[in-house]
């Protein structure tokens, strides 16, 4: 199945500040990891309906049910990239394999190096949200987060982890990585959200 843009015309889905530049720029924060599959694990942690983690090994991982999903691509920094095409696990399968608690409301995603980024769980649950395993009919090169990357598209790019090594269920917000550092914590291109200060009262953790 392929999930794609109802609308074709590239400039009316261009959110506001953005642009398409030339080339397909790589940004990343720290260096790009090893990946060794027969020690690699994806952790389903927090608060699970069950109390307890879930692992997948790469083997189980890469055997999952896989979902393509056309979808553009929007950095922080202003660049967008048009009409990705993803395939992966969907995040909708992850919850059903991995269930969280009722009273979960957030996601802590992980990647290598202790590098996070949170989103609301209404954010991770919807049907274009993947655990990306490849990219245009290829897998996610290194550099781009093989061999597993989230994707969050109707974010800004930030959310979509590279590397991807766990899934925490939240009860309470925190936030990750960026958010930390003065990003701000909902992210959503169409509204701008780019930095903290930006918060409206309610859209990150007390």
């Amino acid at each position: 199945m392929v999930d794609r843009p109802e609308d074709p015309l590239e400039e009316t889905r261009l959110p506001p500040g953005q642009y398409v530049p030339r080339g397909h720029p790589v940004i990343h924060y720290g260096r790009v990891p090893t990946f060794r599959p027969e020690t690699w694990e994806l952790q389903v942690m927090g608060a699970t309906a069950s109390g307890e983690p879930y692992r997948f090994s790469w083997q189980r991982f890469s055997g999952l049910p896989r979902t393509t999903v056309v979808a553009d691509f929007h950095c922080v920094t202003k660049f967008s990239i048009m009409g990705y095409e993803w395939c992966g696990v969907s995040a909708a399968t992850l919850l059903e394999l991995a269930p969280p608690a009722p009273q979960a409301r957030h996601v802590m995603l992980w990647g290598e190096y202790g590098y996070s980024a949170n989103v609301r769980m209404s954010d991770f649950a919807r049907d274009r949200t993947l655990l990306a395993v490849e990219l245009d009919g290829r897998p996610i090169s290194p550099e781009r987060g093989h061999p597993v990357r989230a994707v969050v598209p109707h974010l800004y790019a930030w959310k979509s982890v590279k590397w991807l090594r766990a899934v925490e269920y939240m009860v309470e917000d925190r936030r990750g990585f960026w958010e930390e550092r003065g990003y701000h914590n909902v992210a959503d291109p169409w509204r701008e959200q780019r930095y903290s200060y930006q918060e409206e009262p309610g859209e990150g953790p007390p």
